[in-house]
């Protein structure tokens, strides 16, 4: 068995000052990938090693001996019965700001320190060498060695969602979960991020915004410019897929003419508070995708503003849905969270997105009921369900009292519920199939043509009212189980 040679690394330490403690994470982190980056380097240029090289994540861990209550008002930031917890932790440069915030509230929480050090998991050398522009990483064939002989890989099985799951999961040594995601759940989403968006994972921001319409993606550039050209609007750039910035108004754009699965942009500001919008497509399946990762980045808020299917006579195209309620029949996460789950409406969320819709159409109060409904939207795995026996399917629609129809919205809203992100969705009616308005070329109304170019700015002026809402608010307990992390 070949000799392993490890990282030199710091004993373990306490602390009770958070940005302390998030230095010491930094440090521990960056020697073990430099150290993991070196020696993949030289095996590359040198040949098989005759040792194996590992270098461990660092992990927070805290212990404590009380069942003293804290703030019953807050969802997150500290532990409800007494023990031993931990989390593993990478990439701590870009996780510094919500680290030093949660550290900071189990610190003030509990009036302990907690422990930084090294953890007992190996960093897979895949996720060491990723954001070192100075490892040139050869084609897979091009080493004369296999790889996870020298080094460690990612595991799956020690890659998954049981802690946010809710199935009672223990690290090895017995510690409970101190956050919701462990560091190689973490490494290999920030990877999936910047393969399906084409854009870095530091530049993504607190508010997501979903679509499933490109015309969004062009009104959120025009945007973007005119924030740009306002020194006032605390907005500093503006990004692309291929991590494209401009920081001017009148800068090009220079979006590669292979565009990635999910082009995302990304409104900035400095302190991570500006918008994303993801243009994830169709169906339930790149929905759950785009969130299972995004998650990873705990954003303060992600909504959903895409085009839908009015099944109400009532309705017009153009006209807004507000969802209030969801039917799940896109069938991805029933393995992950049941269909008899209820996915209940954030009213933080509601009012923001209702008072953005007043704002932007200058209608209110009783009046806004002619171009908004507020209902269940359904959500399904067919895009074509219309070409099936219609009995079934209407049947149920009416049922559940349905407003609307998509394929997206309760994917991620569900998706939301089980990652503890704060969710909603406000969908524009583009036809009426139940009702003979299909969508054809030629039918769009001015109104409706009018309510598209409206319905982005809605979305981004719902997210600009909660991103001047206080984190402790807008993270609802109702998003959390009788056993939940301390992070969030």
């Amino acid at each position: 068995m070949n000799q392993i040679i490890t990282a030199d690394t710091l004993a373990a330490e306490s602390f009770d000052n958070a940005d302390q403690a998030v230095e010491r994470l930094i440090e521990l982190y960056d020697a073990a990938v430099q150290f993991l980056g070196k020696e993949f380097s030289r095996a590359v240029t040198e040949g098989k090693p005759e040792a194996r090289y590992r270098a461990f994540y660092p992990e927070i861990r805290i212990e404590t001996k009380s069942y003293a209550q804290t703030d019953s008002r807050l969802s997150f930031g500290h532990v409800a019965t007494p023990g031993v917890y931990s989390t593993t932790v990478t990439q701590p440069r870009l996780f510094a700001n919500y680290l030093r915030q949660q550290i900071g509230q189990l610190i003030e929480n509990h009036g302990i320190a907690v422990e930084i050090g090294p953890s007992t998991t190996p960093i897979p050398v895949h996720f060491a060498v990723v954001n070192d522009a100075a490892v040139t990483i050869p084609q897979e064939g091009a080493m004369n060695f296999t790889l996870r002989d020298v080094f460690d890989v990612p595991d799956l099985s020690i890659t998954h969602d049981d802690i946010v799951n809710g199935t009672g999961f223990t690290y090895p040594d017995g510690s409970h979960p101190l956050a919701p995601f462990t560091a190689q759940r973490v490494d290999y989403s920030l990877a999936r991020l910047s393969h399906y968006t084409a854009t870095s994972p530091d530049h993504f921001q607190n508010h997501v915004l979903f679509t499933n319409y490109q015309f969004y993606v062009e009104e959120f550039e025009s945007y973007a410019r005119q924030m740009l050209a306002d020194p006032d609007s605390g907005y500093i750039e503006f990004v692309g897929p291929g991590n494209i910035v401009i920081t001017g108004a009148a800068e090009p754009l220079l979006i590669p003419a292979k565009l990635p699965q999910m082009p995302t942009y990304h409104l900035k500001r400095s302190d991570g508070s500006g918008i994303t919008l993801v243009n994830i497509g169709v169906g339930p399946s790149n929905a759950k995708t785009a969130t299972d990762h995004i998650a990873v980045l705990r954003p303060h808020a992600w909504l959903m503003v895409g085009h839908c299917a009015g099944l109400r006579n009532s309705q017009r195209l153009g006209d807004f849905v507000l969802a209030h309620a969801y039917l799940r029949e896109d069938h991805v996460l029933d393995d992950d969270l049941p269909v008899w789950v209820p996915i209940p409406a954030l009213a933080e969320i509601q009012i923001a997105l209702e008072n953005a819709v007043a704002e932007v159409t200058e209608v209110s109060g009783y009046d806004l009921k002619r171009i908004m409904r507020t209902g269940t939207v359904a959500t399904i795995d067919n895009r074509n369900w219309e070409l099936r026996d219609h009995s079934g399917p209407v049947q149920r629609l009416s049922q559940s009292r349905a407003v609307a129809l998509d394929m997206e919205s309760a994917t991620i809203a569900a998706n939301g519920f089980r990652f503890r992100v704060p969710y909603g969705t406000l969908l524009c009616v583009s036809d009426k199939p139940l009702h003979g308005e299909l969508k054809l070329p030629g039918m769009a109304s001015d109104f409706y043509k009018t309510q598209v170019a409206r319905h982005l700015m809605i979305g981004v002026r719902a997210m600009e009212h909660l991103r001047e809402m206080p984190l402790e608010r807008i993270h609802s307990r109702k998003l959390r189980s009788f056993e939940e992390t301390a992070f969030l």
